[in-house]
């Protein structure tokens, strides 16, 4: 694995770790107090935010292998789409990749049509509900950030 995967990799590894930190002190009410958070306090939009970085460097890190880089503007938009055009659409990955890819993004605006679900749980659970409301698209959140982020690692370091 290159130097640049390896980064990314260790960034995909950091981000799922610190989702899945979040999600549990939710959930925990032992650690809440060895953290002084208040019982009611809930992380499951940080846990969506992070699960979705998960996802954005296990790509980064895999279209590294190919020498392949992405930058802003529209750095999400880019890194969907190289992922797509190089791995997915040649057949090197699964297509359910992708689908859990793209559920991991949002309709930013009219001109980024494939941004979908899960970047707009991001911006919709992070901005418009309650925190205890996360829970359950938090937990898919996770579920999809670890499956993408161990085939990717698999892929890589074949």
């Amino acid at each position: 694995m290159d130097s640049m995967a390896k980064l990314f990799v260790e960034r995909a590894k950091n981000e799922l770790k610190i989702a899945e930190i979040l999600f549990r002190l939710s959930d925990d009410k032992e650690e809440k107090k060895d953290f002084d958070v208040k019982e009611n306090m809930t992380f499951y939009s940080g846990a969506i935010a992070h699960a979705y970085y998960c996802i954005f460097y296990s790509a980064k890190a895999i279209l590294s292998t190919k020498n392949i880089k992405t930058s802003a503007p529209e750095i999400h938009k880019k890194t969907f789409d190289s992922f797509k055009k190089y791995f997915v659409e040649t057949g090197i990955i699964d297509a359910e990749l992708l689908k859990i890819y793209k559920s991991m993004l949002i309709r930013a605006d009219d001109l980024l049509d494939i941004f979908s679900v899960e970047k707009q749980k991001r911006g919709d659970f992070t901005y418009k509900t309650i925190p205890q409301a996360n829970r359950q698209p938090a937990e898919e959140s996770l579920k999809n950030a670890q499956k993408f982020a161990t085939n990717i690692i698999k892929i890589i370091e074949k």
